[in-house]
């Protein structure tokens, strides 16, 4: 008898596997596979702890499951979600090289027309990038398209996406990321996720700016033609001194014979100006001294102070001086589109603001440059018509690590520090000697003419936290920062006078906060206060040349209310 065969137990479970591996191709799995492989790398060379790692989980999962709930293709989702990320990680480097702080949520909420143009002014290349990334970009997207084996149910992929979200979000408010941690050069993905958290919520809370919740108290609108000042206007010049400060404030810096004499005002004293951004951001100091605000008023949107600021804030020194008749200038270094310059100026007051290419400016100009182009203009001001000019300088800006202009001051020698710092002295010297020949400029042009000149520093070098506070590591000075370490903000600020004397007046303090330099100006100059002025004095002289930090924020935030009352402020 014959014995039936054995029945065929088919392929096994391992076979199975490799025929589909086989049938699918290993290119196409790869092609699924690779952007969450890079992700991973990417993942550990840039976030440094579990809190930053879960983060950095919880928002690639919502990248992922975005894409995927749209495009059902998990190979075309993590190659988009993927590039999402590199862009950032590229931007986030460059801003901190620039800003000493890395890309957050705020930034992607503030993108508008004038960002755009701006960027594609400074990088006349950037446009034809664009368009090569998106021709080399388009073909590759269409073939991942093709090759993606997988199809992915929108419904599982948009609650996967809702429950990485809801992680995210849960995390983030039980274990909010502190503000100094923007100042690390990591964690660049967590940090931007968990800022949109933190931003939403507080955009909740008290939208753009802080303001007391109500008041009782009221302003009166100044009317236009209630300003009566006694004796002469004089015309009226602020100098933006770009990254100045006394750096004899760090112990062990060796500086030239007669440094310092540039930081005193006409009556021989020295006095300190609180800035509100240490290192970059000239234009927080470009809202507090126009303004007459603090921008920390704004929280976490600070950063974007004026370009939130424009077209809202209708309150400020040029606003104030042309209602005594005086007309507005303003020389700005820069492209006007830079954070809104041009519209946040004009906002304030400014009626003629000329950037760098309304100026003909080819590059970086020396102070002299701008000097130069403001006596020009003002010799074109009619006779008996007060003028109130904005000078911001901008050739102290860093890098200090390249010699600016070697034609400029050939006898210069170093005292003998690092260069940069050798560097950084050059061209404070320079600045000095520059300016002495503007105000003989000035003597000469307009013989008999009167004229106000206050400078200020708007913010520290980006290397001063370093030689304040040696030995600090990076996140010890960003809290120090963070917490507004008088010694991290404090430059100068000097009062000089051409055919005329200061008025002398109780708020000509010798430290205070950068808001307060309108009320300084008007009240040396003479000029009648309006009532928010008025108002903001009584602060002053109760808080000692304090603003924001008087009462942990109070009387900015009542001082706030009082203008948002007033209709000087709206929609923020």
């Amino acid at each position: 008898m014959s014995m039936a065969s054995a029945p065929n137990p088919g392929p096994s479970a391992t076979t199975a596997v490799l025929a589909t591996v086989a049938a699918l191709g290993i290119w196409r799995l790869l092609a699924v596979a690779a952007p969450h492989l890079a992700a991973l790398a990417l993942m550990y060379e840039t976030e440094t702890d579990f809190g930053s790692r879960l983060s950095f989980v919880l928002a690639w999962g919502i990248l992922n499951f975005f894409w995927i709930t749209l495009l059902r293709r998990p190979a075309l989702s993590g190659a988009l979600s993927l590039t999402m990320v590199v862009v950032l990680v590229l931007l986030s480097q460059l801003k901190h090289e620039v800003v000493q702080m890395t890309v957050n949520f705020i930034d992607l909420m503030m993108i508008d027309r004038d960002t755009v143009a701006f960027l594609f002014t400074i990088f006349p290349n950037l446009r034809w990038s664009v368009i090569l990334a998106g021709l080399i970009t388009l073909p590759l997207m269409y073939s991942l398209w093709w090759l993606d084996p997988f199809r992915v149910r929108r419904l599982p992929a948009l609650a996967c996406k809702l429950a990485c979200l809801a992680g995210l979000v849960g995390y983030s408010l039980y274990h909010p990321d502190e503000a100094w941690r923007s100042y690390y050069d990591d964690g660049y993905l967590s940090k931007f996720f968990r800022s949109g958290v933190s931003s939403v919520s507080d955009f909740a809370q008290y939208g753009f700016m802080e303001a007391a919740a109500s008041t009782n108290e009221r302003l009166n609108m100044p009317l236009v033609d209630a300003c009566h000042p006694a004796g002469r206007r004089p015309n009226i010049i602020m100098i933006h001194d770009e990254s100045s400060f006394d750096i004899r404030a760090a112990q062990g810096i060796k500086v030239p014979q007669g440094y310092g004499s540039h930081f005193t005002s006409w009556d021989g004293k020295q006095r300190t100006f609180l800035a509100e951004s240490n290192g970059g951001p000239s234009w927080f100091t470009e809202y507090n001294v126009l303004a007459g605000l603090s921008s920390r008023s704004f929280g976490r949107f600070a950063y974007f102070v004026t370009r939130i600021a424009s077209s809202r804030v209708e309150r400020g020194l040029p606003l104030a001086l042309r209602r005594c008749g005086y007309e507005t200038l303003s020389l700005y270094p820069a492209n006007g589109g830079f954070m809104g310059a041009r519209s946040f100026q004009m906002t304030t007051g400014i009626e003629r603001f000329l950037d760098a290419k309304d100026l003909g400016a080819k590059d970086v100009e020396p102070d002299s440059f701008f000097y130069d182009k403001a006596l020009q203009l003002m010799g074109q001001q009619p006779p008996n018509k007060p003028l109130f000019t904005f000078i911001y300088l901008g050739a102290n800006h860093f890098p200090w690590e390249t010699r600016f202009r070697p034609d400029l001051l050939p006898n210069w020698r170093g005292p003998g520090n690092v260069p940069s710092i050798d560097e950084y002295l050059r061209r404070q010297a320079i600045s000095a000697e520059q300016y002495k020949a503007f105000v003989a400029g000035l003597k000469k042009n307009f013989p008999g003419e009167p004229f106000l000149i206050v400078r200020y520093g708007d913010h520290q070098p980006e290397f001063a936290p370093q030689i304040l506070e040696p030995g600090l590591d990076e996140g010890a000075l960003g809290k120090k920062l963070d917490n507004y370490d008088p010694r991290l903000y404090a430059t100068y600020y000097a009062i000089d006078a051409v055919n005329f004397e200061p008025v002398k007046s109780a708020a000509v303090m010798d430290t205070i906060d950068g808001p307060y330099l309108p009320l300084v100006i008007q009240e040396a100059a003479g000029i009648p206060l309006d009532p928010s002025f008025a108002e903001q004095k009584e602060i002053m002289l109760r808080c000692k040349g304090i603003f924001y930090g008087c009462k942990d924020g109070a009387e900015a935030r009542r001082l706030n209310r009082l203008l948002i009352d007033a209709g000087m402020i709206r929609g923020l």
